[in-house]
C-alpha cells in the first residue's frame, strides 16, 4: 500500500515539476522535484524489511501465503506483500483461577505458563488460526481446560503440600501434547500460589505443627537414649577398668610394695629406728623421727 502510495505521489509531483518549470517558476520547480525523488526513495524502500531478533516473518501476497520465512536482518521483500511477525522468544502467560480439586473444593490458583512459537510452524499458524491470535485462540482455552482436568486429581491438602510440583509437571505435559502440533512449544507452567477454603488451610496447618511437634519430640528422645547408652558405656568401662585393677593387687604384691616404701623411709634422713617384722602382716615398722 504505502509503496503504489509512494510511486502515486512521485509521479504527481514530477508532472508538476515539469508543468511549473515550463512557466519558469523555479522555486516551485524545484520544490516539487524534491518532493518527487523523495516519494521515489519512499517507495524504493518498501521493498526492504527488517525482522527483528527473536523474530519472524510470514509473507502474505494477496492470499498467498509463502512456504518460506523472513528471517531476522534486513530482507528483500514483495512491496505489495503483507509481513506478519511472529516472536519465537519465550513469553509468560498469567492466569488466575478457581478449579475444583479431587473433592470438589475450590481451589484458588495463580499460575505462570512459559511458553514460545515454533519459528518453522509460524506460516501454518498464520494460515490455520482466526487473524493469527494463537494465544486467545488456541493457548489460553487449552491452558485453562487442562489446568481444571489435572487439578481434580488431586486432593486439596496434598495441592497445599508436596503435590504442588506434580501438577506442574502434569500441567506442562498434558498442555505440550495438546499444543505441539499447532506450532506451540510448552516450556513450563510454574505455580505462584494456591490458595484453599480458610478451614481445610487451618486443619492442614494444625496437622502439620503437630507432626512438626512430634518429629521435634522424637529428636530429644532419640539425643536423650544416644546419652543415656553413652553413659552406659562409659560407666561399664570404669567398672572393666576397677575390676582389672583390683584382680591384679594380691597380697604378695602388697607386701612387696610395703617392702620398697620401708626401704624409701629408712634411708630418709628423717628415719631413727625401724623394726623389722613389728607390723602387721610382718611388714617393718617405722619408730621415731626428728
Amino acid at each position: 500500500m504505502f509503496f503504489i502510495v509512494g510511486i502515486i505521489a512521485a509521479v504527481v509531483f514530477f508532472l508538476i515539476h515539469l508543468n511549473v518549470k515550463k512557466a519558469r517558476r523555479l522555486q516551485e520547480a524545484t520544490i516539487t522535484l524534491i518532493i518527487a525523488i523523495g516519494s521515489l526513495i519512499f517507495s524504493a524502500a518498501q521493498v526492504f524489511t527488517v525482522i527483528p531478533a527473536g523474530t519472524v516473518g510470514v509473507v502474505d501476497f494477496l492470499g498467498m501465503v509463502s512456504d518460506n520465512t523472513l528471517k531476522p536482518g534486513v530482507n528483500l521483500v514483495n512491496p505489495l506483500a503483507r509481513i506478519i511477525k511472529y516472536s519465537f522468544k519465550t513469553q509468560e502467560l498469567k492466569e488466575t483461577m478457581t478449579v475444583p480439586s479431587k473433592e470438589g473444593l475450590p481451589v484458588q490458583l495463580e499460575i505462570s505458563l512459559l511458553y514460545r512459537v515454533d519459528p518453522a510452524m509460524a506460516n501454518d499458524i498464520y494460515k490455520t488460526v482466526e487473524a493469527g491470535d494463537y494465544l486467545n485462540v488456541i493457548l489460553i482455552p487449552q491452558f485453562r481446560s487442562v489446568v481444571r482436568g489435572v487439578t481434580a486429581k488431586f486432593e486439596a491438602k496434598a495441592l497445599y503440600t508436596e503435590a504442588r510440583e506434580q501438577l506442574a509437571n502434569e500441567i506442562t505435559s498434558e498442555l505440550q501434547k495438546m499444543v505441539a502440533q499447532r506450532g506451540i512449544t510448552v516450556e513450563s507452567a510454574p505455580l505462584r500460589q494456591i490458595a484453599l477454603p480458610p478451614r481445610l488451610t487451618q486443619s492442614i496447618e494444625e496437622k502439620l505443627q503437630a507432626e512438626q511437634e512430634s518429629q521435634r519430640m522424637s529428636f530429644i528422645l532419640q539425643k536423650e537414649k544416644q546419652e543415656a547408652d553413652r553413659k552406659r558405656i562409659e560407666a561399664k568401662g570404669i567398672a572393666d577398668f576397677q575390676s582389672i585393677v583390683s584382680d591384679g593387687i594380691n597380697a604378695n604384691l602388697l607386701k612387696w610394695k610395703g617392702i620398697e616404701a620401708t626401704e624409701k623411709l629408712a634411708n630418709s634422713q628423717n628415719s631413727k629406728v625401724v623394726v623389722i617384722g613389728a607390723g602387721k602382716d610382718g611388714l617393718p615398722l617405722i619408730l621415731g623421727n626428728d
